[in-house]
C-alpha cells in the first residue's frame, strides 16, 4: 500500500534503514507530520541520536514508539533537551538509556516541563545531585503533571507520617522514583491501609515509606496478603506478624517459596530455634541463606556456642569472627 511519505523521500529513508511497510504505516498513523519531513532532516536527527550513544539497532524501536522525534528541529529542540539531560547525568550513557526507555522525553518542553519539574523536586528537599539520577532512571516522570499526579503522591506520603518541609518526601522520591507511576487510590492507599490493618504503628508506617517505599507499590491481593497469610501459616500470631513486618517490611514482598520458606525451615530444622526469635529479630530475613545464615551457624556449632540471632548476625564478618574467637 502506498503511503504519503513516499512523496518527499521519507519512505526511502525508512526503507534504507530496514523498516518494513507495516512499521512505516504504523508510524505514519502515530505521527501525521511525518508526511512533511524530508529525508535530509530525518537523517540528521537519526545521526544525532547515534552520536549521543544510542545504539543504531535500537533506533527502529525508539522511532516505532515515538516517530515524532524525526519531526523535531535538531538545534532548537533536540540538542537543548539532550544537553540539559546530559547535565543531570551521573554515569556515562544514562541519557541514551533514558531515551531508549522513554523516547517521548524528547518531546517535552525544556522551559515549560523539565525546569518546573526540577524546581518542584528541589522544593521537596530532593538532593540536587540525585535529581538527575531519579529522572534518568524513570524518565516517564517528565510526562507526569505536577498538579494532577505528583502533588497527589506528595500528599499520600505525607499521610504516612513524612513531613513536607523536612526533605523526607523528596528523599523517598529519589530513592524509589517508580512510586510516582502508581495510582494513589488504586494502589498506594490500599497498601497503606493493609499495613495499618496488620497493626503497624505510625512510626513503623513512616519507616516503611522512608526506607522501603517499594513495599507500598505492591498489590495487596496478589502479593502482600498472600505473604501475610503464609507467615501466619508458619506459626506467627498477629502480634508477631506486626513486629516482623514493622521490623523488616520486605517480608511482605519476598517469595514465600524461594526466600521466606527456606529460611524458616533452616531456622527450625537446622538451627533448632523457634519463630518467636525471628519476631524479635526480623532482620533474619535480610541475610543471605548460604553466605550468612548457613555459614555462621556452622561456625558456631563447631564452637558449641549458643547466642541470640541479633548477636549472631548483627555484625560484619570481621567482628563476628573476633566476637566468637574464630580464626
Amino acid at each position: 500500500m502506498e503511503t504519503n511519505c513516499q512523496s518527499n523521500g521519507i519512505m526511502w529513508f525508512f526503507k534504507d534503514r530496514g523498516f518494513d511497510e507495516k512499521s512505516i504505516q504504523e508510524m505514519s498513523k502515530k505521527c501525521k507530520r511525518l508526511e512533511d519531513v524530508n529525508r535530509e532532516k530525518a537523517s540528521e536527527n537519526w545521526d544525532y541520536l547515534k552520536s549521543i550513544g544510542i545504539q543504531e539497532r535500537k533506533l527502529p524501536t525508539i522511532l516505532g514508539k515515538c516517530p515524532k522525534i524525526l519531526t523535531l528541529d535538531l538545534h532548537e529542540k533536540l540538542v537543548p533537551m539532550v544537553n540539559c539531560l546530559t547535565s543531570l547525568e551521573t554515569k556515562p550513557k544514562e541519557v541514551a538509556s533514558a531515551i531508549t526507555k522513554f523516547p517521548h522525553i524528547l518531546l517535552h518542553s525544556l522551559e515549560e516541563k523539565l525546569c518546573p519539574l526540577l524546581a518542584f523536586f528541589e522544593a521537596l528537599g530532593a538532593p540536587e545531585k540525585q535529581l538527575g539520577k531519579m529522572i534518568l532512571l524513570n524518565p516517564r516522570i517528565v510526562s507526569y503533571s505536577i498538579e494532577t499526579k505528583l502533588s497527589k503522591i506528595v500528599d499520600f506520603l505525607a499521610d504516612t507520617g513524612l513531613t513536607k518541609d523536612g526533605g523526607a518526601i523528596g528523599r523517598v522520591m529519589v530513592k524509589h522514583p517508580f512510586i510516582m507511576g502508581y495510582s494513589v487510590e488504586k494502589r498506594l492507599r490500599p497498601t497503606l491501609e493493609f499495613l495499618k490493618s496488620l497493626g503497624l504503628t505510625e512510626n513503623q508506617l513512616k519507616g516503611v515509606a522512608m526506607n522501603f517505599p517499594e513495599v507500598l507499590c505492591r498489590d495487596v491481593e496478589k502479593i502482600l496478603k498472600p505473604n501475610a497469610e503464609y507467615l501466619k501459616s508458619c506459626g506467627f500470631d498477629s502480634g508477631q506478624l506486626a513486629a516482623l513486618v514493622g521490623g523488616y517490611p520486605p517480608v511482605l514482598i519476598k517469595s514465600a517459596s524461594n526466600s521466606l520458606g527456606p529460611r524458616i525451615r533452616f531456622l527450625k530444622e537446622v538451627m533448632g530455634r523457634g519463630i518467636d526469635e525471628v519476631a524479635e529479630y526480623p532482620d533474619f530475613f535480610r541475610h543471605g541463606l548460604k553466605k550468612r545464615l548457613e555459614s555462621r551457624q556452622k561456625m558456631l556449632k563447631r564452637k558449641d556456642v549458643r547466642c541470640s540471632l541479633s548477636e549472631m548476625f548483627d555484625c560484619n564478618q570481621g567482628k563476628f569472627l573476633l566476637k566468637f574467637g574464630i580464626v
